[in-house]
């Protein structure tokens, strides 16, 4: 292993014991122990609400133009939506999709989303995802990249396939299915 090679294995152990809260010891031991990849299907889905009274996703900016732009070009938001096993409401609660949104688009309803799927209960209960890249909201399947993860899902890469399951357009409600497919150690 080249100098180059070591400092950034340093690093990179530093950083994990800083982030993780663990000893460099620690983080060696686990290192150490992670074995080979795994592949994890999971699927879920997620409940957005932007009018209720009790909204999980708000706006926080717009830019002068975003109420007179077709797609809310512009516009930019921050979320806190529900995670459920099934779509209905009161399906089993399995944690959090937070983070934030752009629509980015000046032509068609898109959003650039940076978003970690947080999960409370369940197997994965501690863990996270997190997902960043274009959804192309009015398509009927998405494609968004899973760029990371924490607990059980370190190291995580993959893919999220997204339908919309459900939606009110009066309302501003959304029920968005997951089958997320991703590979950790």
């Amino acid at each position: 292993m080249g100098l180059k090679s070591v400092r950034y294995v340093s690093l990179l152990v530093l950083v994990m014991a800083a982030t993780l809260r663990m000893t460099e010891g620690e983080v060696d031991e686990w290192h150490d122990s992670i074995g080979s990849e795994k592949v994890t299907r999971l699927h879920f889905y997620m409940h957005t609400s932007s009018t209720s009274k009790d909204p999980t996703v708000v706006t926080m900016a717009e830019a002068p133009t975003t109420k007179d732009s077709p797609s809310s070009f512009g516009l930019l938001g921050m979320t806190d939506n529900i995670l459920t096993e099934g779509p209905e409401p009161t399906s089993k609660y399995l944690g959090r999709a937070q983070g934030l949104l752009a629509a980015s688009s000046r032509e068609e309803w898109t959003l650039v989303m940076a978003t970690s799927f947080v999960f409370k209960e369940g197997s994965f209960s501690g863990s996270s995802l997190s997902v960043l890249g274009r959804n192309t909201f009015m398509d009927s399947i998405r494609e968004l990249p899973v760029v990371g993860g924490t607990g059980s899902f370190r190291f995580a890469r993959g893919f999220a396939a997204v339908k919309t399951y459900w939606q009110n357009t009066t309302t501003h409600e959304l029920i968005e299915q997951y089958h997320v497919t991703v590979m950790h150690y």
